[in-house]
């Protein structure tokens, strides 16, 4: 008894117990991810299944073995179909790490181009959302980043034309036809309005938060960019970032989309 102890023990490596620990928190990222959405209870589904093919291939159940192992092989692309939105999220965080910066720097340093800095005119937007907010005016903004945003601006009306506070004003006027949606920034122009957003699936949000704010942790949550939340209830201003959400007074506004440009 004790010899088959130590046997069991004596195979078990350093690289493997390491291999356990990375499954672990592997599976911890992806659940963390899909946590408080409706994919959690596919994502315990896919668990389940993993476990119950170890199980009846450790048993010998051959015929088990087979169908379920057919089906976690062909299961994988259904669920990067299905998973597409959170995968997209897992990718994009990893890309915000430090080690990753320091890559991305690495290379800059060998003269490849990385990244472009972000060059907005941040006046112009300030002063019209301190105005709409103080006459209680909705908006959704969004600056992008080093993503572009080119799928959700084929689903707006294309605009193109340089920032300036009264153009952001009279399209986010309430009579206008451009009001509704979102409006895209990019490369210092407007480059559309009345974008369509995808909706966060977060289901622990602030009852507060309306479809502007849920369109705007949406997006970041799958994009890079950041978003400007007017609310047309309370006049307040949030910008949104990865899906955090900052609330800012407009004179705080500059300063924060700054500090979040270069995070």
């Amino acid at each position: 008894m004790t010899e088959l102890f130590v046997n069991a023990f004596i195979h078990i490596r350093i690289c493997d117990i390491l291999d356990i620990l990375l499954v672990g928190l592997l599976f911890y990222g992806l659940y963390y991810l899909v946590k408080g959405t409706t994919a959690i209870k596919i994502f315990f589904g896919i668990v389940a299944i993993i476990i119950g093919l170890k199980i009846v291939t450790l048993l010998h159940m051959e015929l088990l073995s087979y169908i379920l192992g057919a089906f976690v092989n062909v299961g994988f692309i259904a669920l990067i179909i299905i998973f597409q939105p959170e995968i997209r999220r897992f990718l994009l965080g990893i890309g915000n790490t430090k080690i990753a910066e320091a890559f991305k720097n690495f290379i800059a340093g060998l003269g490849f181009h990385v990244r472009e800095e972000s060059n907005f005119d941040l006046t112009p937007i300030c002063e019209a959302c301190a105005s709409m907010s103080q006459d209680k005016v909705g908006a959704l903004i969004l600056l992008t980043q080093e993503n572009n945003l080119n799928e959700i601006v084929d689903t707006g009306v294309k605009i193109d034309a340089l920032i300036s506070k009264p153009l952001l004003e009279n399209i986010f006027f309430k009579n206008s036809p451009l009001h509704d949606g979102a409006m895209v920034i990019s490369n210092n122009k407007i480059e559309a309005a009345r974008c369509i957003l995808p909706i966060t699936q977060n289901t622990h949000l602030p009852g507060s938060y309306g479809l502007r704010h849920r369109a705007g942790i949406g997006i970041t949550e799958n994009s890079d960019c950041i978003a400007i939340v007017v609310s047309e209830e309370t006049g307040s201003i949030r910008i949104i970032k990865s899906g955090k959400v900052y609330d800012v007074k407009a004179s705080e506004m500059k300063a924060k989309i700054k500090e979040l440009s270069r995070s």
